[in-house]
């Protein structure tokens, strides 16, 4: 009995630490501070990650609707809110606070691009967009 108490605690405390939060998980100020992305497990695969948009400096057009993703390629996303918008996605661990080979969308240019991001030690977040050869870092940060 006192075997099976311990391997059933053992197997709580592994997957309990499966479970643990990564560093890159939060909630970010965009560099522009104009945006607050939530990065955390992708809906669909709990090991990569994904991030949304939950807070816009401005979060209603001229016309006092809620800000649409207006610049997107495809002409039937054009109509959805940029708030709750997947704007990073697909990121898989390259180690504790590093990810790699995820997309990062840019509702204000409409393309995508692909990304890393790593939690440098004081803190922020660098998130790093490429398009072939040409790549650009930003500098978020931490919210909570």
């Amino acid at each position: 009995m006192r075997r099976l108490l311990a391997t059933a605690a053992g197997l709580s405390l592994a997957a309990g630490a499966a479970h643990a939060t990564d560093p890159a998980e939060g909630v970010w100020l965009v560099e522009a501070k104009n945006a607050r992305v939530k990065i955390a497990p992708c809906p669909a695969s709990a090991a990569q990650l994904c991030g949304e948009i939950v807070w816009l400096d401005k979060p209603k057009g001229d016309d006092g609707q809620p800000r649409r993703d207006e610049n997107n390629p495809d002409p039937q996303q054009r109509a959805k809110p940029l708030m709750g918008l997947m704007m990073i996605r697909d990121f898989r661990q390259a180690g504790p606070g590093r990810w790699e080979g995820g997309k990062i969308y840019d509702p204000k240019a409409g393309k995508t691009y692909a990304s890393k991001m790593r939690v440098a030690t004081d803190g922020t977040l660098q998130v790093q967009g490429c398009v072939l050869m040409i790549c650009k870092a930003q500098t978020w940060t931490r919210v909570r």
